[in-house]
């Protein structure tokens, strides 16, 4: 009689394929509400401050590339830039405010402004355009000012 013997086969054992998958399948559910492009992590590093009118606030960082034009920010609402990570308010005429465009409750990009509110669309959190702070939850903490330098129509980030 001829023994044969029982080796396990060549490659991870299938418990182990199955383990790592279910913890592939946890990431993504993990990060489900982030902006999925990456945008949203790339605001300005240097933003801190008040976010207060950006009129004269300084040099650009950065090489300061223009953002946008003044007229392109809406009297009392926004326009959000995804590949910059900010969204730019004007909520008083000739006034002007940059946040961050991660919402503080999961991370996920916002959506819109509106209504004189950025709003988030995984969760319905609404922040001022006027300061980024929360007028509806569930994120309880503002959006991080931005800096921004307003000079003659240009807007740039720094």
């Amino acid at each position: 009689m001829t023994s044969a013997s029982l080796q396990p086969p060549a490659g991870p054992a299938r418990r182990t394929l199955m383990a790592a998958a279910g913890g592939a399948g946890l990431a993504a559910a993990l990060t489900a509400c982030g902006a999925g492009d990456g945008s949203s992590d790339k605001v300005n590093p240097g933003s801190g401050g008040s976010g207060g009118s950006a009129q004269g606030s300084g040099s650009p960082a950065g090489g300061g590339a223009a953002l946008a034009k003044t007229s392109d920010i809406p009297e009392g609402g926004g326009k959000i830039y995804k590949d910059q990570g900010v969204v730019v308010t004007q909520p008083t005429a000739g006034t002007y405010k940059a946040f961050s465009s991660k919402c503080t409750h999961q991370g996920c990009a916002v959506g819109s402004v509106a209504g004189g509110a950025i709003v988030c669309p995984c969760h319905n959190s609404h922040f001022s355009v006027e300061d980024g702070s929360v007028k509806q939850g569930p994120a309880t903490r503002p959006l991080p000012p931005a800096k921004i330098t307003v000079s003659g129509e240009e807007i740039t980030l720094g």
